[in-house]
């Protein structure tokens, strides 16, 4: 099993639990706020590596140009796969304006990307759904307004959560985070002591031997 397919078996607090007990970074990092929304949480997790961009909807800093637009279309071509299409908004009144809809969709689709994570809206979401695309975003506006591509394959930050070209995502209903690098082995090591810890105190605070100073001692062990 590849490291994509077995961090997809995983709900993300489980892997933020793993993260923090492994002591990849410091806890109050690599994850998105309440703001960004699972907008198809009947497609369960989306897991896949960075491909990243910075755009500009409502406000026109510089002029369009196509050639941003094909450059990000080349560099997920060249991605590892799956790829997730993660944009920042470098702009004003991100709320007023889409960073995706069905057309890009279908372009990242066939590029080999299984959904987008933006700090902006998005639109057309019956297409995409049906595309089976996955969008984490704001919510979703009708216009994407001057819509341009800014720079392509720089770091960005999602909400402050920070994320490079080529760092593993992993999104679902509970959120979006960034996975740090480690051996798949660890990962799994991890995973079942945190699954294993947090089964004992619910078999515990189900149990008829319930009490707030077994708990206490419980979690002193």
């Amino acid at each position: 099993m590849s490291l994509i397919e077995y961090l997809k078996s995983i709900d993300s607090p489980t892997l933020i639990n793993v993260i923090e007990t492994l002591h990849l970074r410091p806890n109050e990092r690599g994850f998105t706020p309440v703001g960004v929304r699972c907008l198809f949480p009947e497609m369960g997790r989306m897991c896949g590596y960075a491909v990243t961009a910075q755009v500009e909807t409502v406000t026109q800093m510089e002029p369009f140009h196509l050639e941003t637009f094909v450059e990000l279309y080349r560099s997920l071509e060249q991605a590892p796969k799956p790829a997730v299409i993660v944009l920042q908004e470098v702009g004003g009144f991100r709320e007023y304006a889409a960073h995706c809809g069905e057309v890009m969709s279908t372009f990242f689709t066939r590029l080999g990307a299984v959904g987008l994570v933006s700090d902006c809206a998005v639109r057309d979401l019956p297409e995409v759904r049906q595309l089976g695309f996955h969008y984490f975003a704001l919510g979703s506006v009708a216009s994407h307004a001057n819509f341009r591509i800014a720079r392509v394959g720089v770091p960005v930050q999602i909400h402050g959560m920070a994320v490079n070209p080529g760092d593993v995502i992993h999104a679902d209903e509970n959120g979006v985070i960034t996975v740090p690098a480690a051996p798949l082995e660890t990962i799994r090591a991890a995973v079942e002591s945190v699954r294993q810890k947090e089964k004992k105190v619910l078999d515990f605070v189900r149990s008829e031997k319930f009490s707030l100073d077994g708990f206490r001692e419980l979690v002193v062990e």
